[in-house]
């Protein structure tokens, strides 16, 4: 694969992204379809608040737990093995959520969903990484920001049509029992597509005279993932009380610990779970900083926008799903094509990005204000989304192609999932501050207030993202080309 041409891909490459990017884009849909499908599964399983609640709040707990443990054992183990298991999980989680007779089961079951999410998206960025080189490198993570835009968009729109087609009983049931037959196929052409070296760890076949045990760090394992639970707990189980925050300090504590425990356990000879090396590395601690700042402002948008569309104007859950469908389409062909230049361009494309995508939430809420004072109609949000989108899609899958351009493959996984993971918790805390304010707002001001004011913040976390990008092309990164060794700040 090293020789492979950097403008052509090849057959087996071809097929590597067709394995990859299905799944994938399956386990992020399971993220924006639910928000549609919601009311109406709340209403036949006999759902409280509370409960319901949980088959947001689990799926992502457990899918930001895993992303970094995951990630490691594929790079270990092999990154086929990891990805066929996460798939695996998944379609089971997926399967007992459709059929699912109660909230309890439909809770476990979106747990299960989660965990099969956290072993497989992982391995897909280690798998990118580890055969894809130069400029066809950025144009796979292209088409990974491509279905990461697309899932986005698709979600709430095929929801809305399933329960408009199938009712209200299996019209939701169907948004989880399609995933079973996709993911079965996954499995079969992961077995017949996926070559050989992608089922051995570090992208080679083993030697069978090395009877060595691989080198897991279990401690480090075990600290991270109780760290980033109780990190991200508090801001995706609020009904709880104030109390619950405390658990943020006692996690990030516990994180704390675990960077203690690495640079140790790599002192004495072990291999860590995560070389925090890498955070010396310009390119990969500026990229990893910059998404995961972007990822507390950007998801909210749709959360906000969904809140006032349906609850504030009164619109039905298909149309304000199509509000944000021009905004994924743009999100994805901006991914395309800046994938095929991001190595041309660097930093400056992802810099350009969030300002665009800056400029478009400044502009929706400027036709909120419009439409609220003048009457101007709602819709020309899907203009202004729409550029968001754009922008979206010059900052997000760039920044991931520069951000990984300098980490060796054989630690892919672990270095994709703490990007991963970084955009886990972010969207967590950003979604949870969001939210806040637009209901404190709105019993204040009203809807159209309460949305400006969410956009206000959105758009506060964003310019903090574009400034990380400034502070490094200021530093001197004026374009970053990929290589196989670290490179010091």
């Amino acid at each position: 694969m090293g020789n492979t041409s950097e403008t052509v891909m090849s057959a087996e490459q071809r097929k590597i992204l067709a394995v990859m990017l299905v799944p994938m884009f399956m386990s992020l849909l399971s993220v924006s379809i639910v928000n549609v499908i919601l009311p109406d599964m709340q209403r036949s399983i006999g759902a409280s608040n509370s409960a319901i609640q949980w088959v947001l709040s689990g799926y992502t707990l457990a899918f930001g737990v895993f992303l970094v443990a995951a990630g490691r054992a594929g790079d270990l183990f092999g990154r086929g093995r990891l990805f066929v298991i996460g798939v695996g999980v998944f379609a089971l989680g997926s399967l007992i959520a459709g059929l699912s007779p109660d909230p309890l089961v439909l809770n476990i079951a979106r747990i299960v969903m989660g965990i099969g999410s956290g072993l497989l998206s992982p391995q897909g960025v280690g798998m990118l990484q580890q055969y894809f080189h130069g400029k066809l490198r950025g144009r796979a993570f292209g088409m990974f920001g491509t279905i990461v835009g697309v899932s986005v968009g698709i979600g709430p729109v095929l929801g809305g049509g399933l329960i408009a087609v199938l009712g209200d009983e299996w019209g939701w049931r169907s948004a989880f029992l399609i995933n079973v037959p996709i993911a079965l196929a996954a499995i079969v052409l992961g077995k017949v597509w996926l070559p050989k070296s992608a089922w051995f760890g570090s992208g080679a076949e083993p030697d069978p005279r090395d009877r060595h045990r691989a080198d897991f760090d279990p401690v480090g394992l075990v600290l991270l993932a109780f760290g980033t639970l109780l990190i991200m707990l508090p801001f995706l189980e609020r009904s709880a009380g104030a109390w619950i925050y405390a658990l943020v300090p006692a996690g990030a504590a516990i994180v704390f610990g675990w960077v203690k425990w690495e640079n140790r356990y790599a002192r004495r000879g072990g291999s860590p779970m995560v070389d925090l090396q890498m955070f010396r590395t310009r390119s990969f601690a500026y990229g990893a900083s910059l998404t995961s700042i972007y990822f507390v402002g950007m998801p909210g948008v749709w959360v906000i926008v969904a809140l006032y569309l349906q609850n504030g104007l009164g619109f039905p859950a298909l149309e304000a799903g199509l509000v944000g469908l021009p905004s994924a389409l743009l999100s994805a062909a901006g991914a395309q094509a800046a994938g095929r230049v991001v190595l041309t361009f660097g930093r400056k494309m992802v810099v350009l990005g969030v300002g665009i995508a800056l400029a478009g939430i400044i502009a929706s809420a400027l036709i909120v204000i419009a439409h609220e004072t003048w009457g101007v109609s709602i819709w020309w949000l899907m203009a202004t989304l729409g550029l968001t989108g754009i922008g979206q899609g010059m900052a997000i899958s760039p920044n991931q192609t520069l951000t990984l351009a300098e980490v060796p493959v054989e630690y892919a996984g672990s270095s994709g999932g703490v990007m991963q993971t970084g955009q886990r918790v972010g969207t967590a805390i950003g979604i949870a501050i969001v939210t806040a304010v637009f209901f404190v707002v709105q019993s204040l001001g009203g809807y159209g207030a309460a949305i400006v004011a969410g956009f206000g913040f959105i758009a506060i976390t964003m310019a903090l993202a574009g400034l990380i990008g400034i502070i490094d092309l200021a530093r001197g990164r004026k374009k970053t080309q990929p290589r196989t060794e670290y490179t010091h700040a």
